[in-house]
């Protein structure tokens, strides 16, 4: 079992049910799963991107992942509808707990000037999405065989109802988030 559920299940659950407003343990908020996704508008003129795509993605989360697919044709930017555009990846189980593990305690730490995380990433239903520039900051990526340098975008969808119920669970895995007064 991977650590932080494993904290989860201990200590995390009953923390939680004590300090916030639930009714009972089922009702305190969990990882539910955790969505990776790299798009490549120079996928348009070149095929090779997506191949290379797939295999970066499925080195970070040790999961093949799927081809996204434009829903839409836009002439401006050269795009026809079922063209190839990016990849996607969702995590449940174990990879999404040590994905959340990983992300937590070396990804994030590995940031080149990171400062914490915004606090204003919240959709409202208490999901929190990521944006990282630099994929190179994974341990599984070595950065002398990368071409070119992707920004890949992470969601962290958890059970919670609201943001204040989702900031209060992620706050307990010590998730970096900004000390930034004028934020909240």
């Amino acid at each position: 079992m991977s650590r932080l559920k494993e904290e989860y299940k201990t200590k995390v659950r009953q923390e939680l049910l004590k300090e916030g407003d639930f009714s009972n343990v089922m009702a305190v908020p969990t990882l539910e799963k955790i969505v990776i996704n790299v798009g490549a508008s120079e996928a348009t003129t070149n095929s090779e991107v997506i191949d290379e795509l797939v295999e970066m993605l499925t080195q970070i989360s040790g999961q093949k992942p799927i081809v996204t697919k434009a829903k839409k044709a836009v002439s401006a930017f050269k795009v026809r509808a079922g063209m190839d555009i990016g990849v996607a990846v969702t995590l449940r189980g174990e990879r999404m707990w040590d994905f959340f593990d990983k992300l937590i305690n070396i990804v994030m730490p590995r940031t080149k000037d990171f400062r914490g995380l915004p606090v204003t990433s919240f959709d409202g239903a208490g999901n929190y999405s990521i944006g990282i520039e630099d994929h190179t900051v994974f341990p599984e990526i070595d950065a002398n065989n990368v071409r070119k340098i992707r920004s890949l975008q992470v969601t962290i969808v958890t059970t919670a109802k609201d943001n204040k119920s989702a900031k209060m669970f992620l706050d307990k895995f010590g998730f970096p988030f900004r000390k930034d007064v004028n934020e909240s």
